[in-house]
């Protein structure tokens, strides 16, 4: 089994180009993952290949659409998609948010062995989490209805901000069910390779301010 070949030719698919060192640090973020997972359950795919388009190529396909420098990955769980996006993205500044101690203390160790200076972990609930900070985007692929996402993180944007997920088939009833003020600013249809499904990139503003 060749990771780093399977991911090149991922990379290729995807038609993104990453410096080698970014590369090598992709495969091991995955080895990692399958590491802890014997103990931590940070996924229920078990094979590495079979994690690298699922997980990583999939979080990978939105590099040309994710605006920065600050950006919040909501729900990290095993770091997806923040630690993807901060690897291949060195100009982020990304925060990786979970309320269990278990993926927390993965993460540290994800952002210590693989010396992502562009990463921190904080420990939270995302709707108790009381922080200054507002983002350029707040990402999420744990929360599943567009709505609840809103309500956990329509107060993180910064004013020309947004909140940004990954859905399979485009979701027409979710996107009708908006909490009022906010409004669809992109929809972008995603090939991901190795993956047969449906996928798209949502992004959301605040309306008025669609950037």
């Amino acid at each position: 089994m060749n990771l780093a070949r399977e991911l090149e030719r991922g990379l290729e698919g995807l038609r993104l180009a990453l410096a080698p060192a970014a590369c090598e640090r992709l495969v091991r973020y995955v080895l990692l993952i399958e590491k802890w997972n014997r103990s931590y359950n940070l996924t229920a795919v078990r094979d590495p290949r079979e994690m690298l388009a699922r997980h990583l190529l999939d979080c990978l396909a939105i590099v040309p659409w994710v605006k920065g420098p600050a950006v919040l990955d909501l729900g990290s769980g095993a770091g997806l998609p923040g630690v993807p996006l901060a690897l291949a993205l060195p100009d982020l500044r990304v925060t990786l948010l979970d309320a269990s101690a278990k993926r927390c203390a993965f993460l540290r160790q994800v952002v210590i062995e693989l010396g992502m200076r562009n990463a921190g972990v904080v420990r939270a609930r995302a709707e108790a989490w009381d922080t200054p900070e507002r983002f350029d985007l707040v990402v999420s692929r744990a929360v599943t209805r567009l709505r609840e996402l809103v309500r956990l993180a329509g107060r993180l944007p910064a004013r020309d901000g947004g909140i940004g997920t990954m859905k399979g088939p485009y979701p027409h009833a979710e996107l009708a069910a908006l909490p009022e003020g906010w409004e669809l600013a992109e929809a972008v249809p995603l090939e991901v390779p190795g993956l047969d499904s449906e996928r798209h990139w949502i992004r959301l503003t605040r309306r008025g301010e669609r950037g």
